[in-house]
């Protein structure tokens, strides 16, 4: 699974997108609201590992997730 942070513009929010090994997207979500998206593809358990990891993520990098 692949992560990655994207920087918003003028009023459009930050966002994280999760994709799979294909790059298919799994969830894209607000930095600020990841509850729902991460329940709903099973990772809601790993949300504070996962939002620890994108707090830390620089915009625009790509980083390989071992889930």
């Amino acid at each position: 699974m692949y992560i990655i942070k994207v920087k918003g513009v003028a009023k459009i929010p930050d966002y994280v997108q999760l994709r799979d090994d294909k790059f298919t997207l799994l969830a894209y979500f607000r930095v600020d609201r990841p509850d729902k998206s991460l329940d709903k593809i099973g990772l809601g358990d790993r949300q504070d590992y996962i939002m620890g990891i994108v707090n830390d993520l620089p915009f625009g990098k790509i980083l390989k997730l071992e889930l």
